[in-house]
């Protein structure tokens, strides 16, 4: 994997169903995240083991706050929510900050406005509905890989890189 600059998080809110932690936390720890957080998460998601086959919790911070008030971001990282809302950047045209967290809501919820209040920006996948806050946050973070990882130009027929 490419070497990108900064770094990010990836968290939920009000997050209720231990495997849909485990496949994010899972997928943060591949995408090289810094950090996973929760906040106002289900009584089960702090005592149950998640499905996270990679052992994510050993290698990345997990924090779990009871409140927004509690969280406790890095100085100058972002807070970038992921919400399918009108008036939101679309994921393919936003520039993702050098450091940023991005939170998502949880399973059939969407951002409360408070948190929707504190984010520096609102970013949407372009569906048509909202999709599983797992399959959201690998999107978000395939995404800032791609646009932040100084992969060269696609080449114009299908296919590959073609070797010089």
């Amino acid at each position: 994997m490419k070497q990108l600059r900064g770094y990010f998080g990836v968290g939920v809110e009000s997050l209720s169903k231990p495997m849909n932690l485990g496949a994010l936390q899972r997928t943060a720890h591949a995408f090289g995240a810094a950090f996973t957080f929760t906040v106002s998460a289900a009584p089960k998601i702090r005592v149950m083991h998640h499905a996270d086959t990679s052992k994510s919790d050993l290698h990345v911070p997990w924090y779990l706050w009871d409140s927004i008030d509690e969280m406790q971001l890095p100085r100058g990282c972002q807070l970038v929510g992921i919400e399918l809302t009108d008036d939101a950047v679309e994921l393919p045209a936003f520039r993702h900050p050098i450091q940023a967290a991005y939170v998502m809501g949880g399973e059939a919820r969407d951002l409360s406005p408070e948190m929707q209040a504190r984010c520096a920006h609102i970013v949407k996948i372009p569906t048509r509905f909202c999709i599983n806050v797992g399959l959201a946050g690998a999107l978000v973070m395939y995404d800032r890989v791609l646009s932040m990882g100084n992969w060269p130009p696609r080449p114009v027929a299908s296919g590959g890189p073609v070797e010089d």
